[in-house]
């Protein structure tokens, strides 16, 4: 299971989903890039199936720009317009 948090106010979503997903030029679907933060891919963490009494089932992070600290179980990272921790 991870977590992932934006450090500015802790939004974000756990679960057992990680997936980083690759984008075509137009912003459609390209691949998945596997479950860790992957420079120029976006970051999905969530619930592998619908949640019944939540909000929401996953959090979808924009493009990730950069790595800044990156562990077996942990890694810190920019997207194009936040900073997020991650935790396995």
């Amino acid at each position: 299971m991870a977590t992932l948090k934006r450090t500015t106010d802790g939004a974000g979503d756990s679960g057992s989903m990680i997936k980083a997903i690759e984008w075509n030029e137009d912003g459609t679907f390209k691949a998945e890039k596997g479950d860790r933060p992957v420079i120029g891919c976006s970051l999905m963490v969530g619930s592998m199936t619908a949640r019944s009494y939540s909000s929401q089932d996953y959090w979808l992070t924009t493009v990730v720009t950069e790595i800044l600290v990156e562990t077996e179980k942990y890694v810190k990272f920019k997207t194009t317009n936040s900073i997020y921790e991650l935790w396995y």
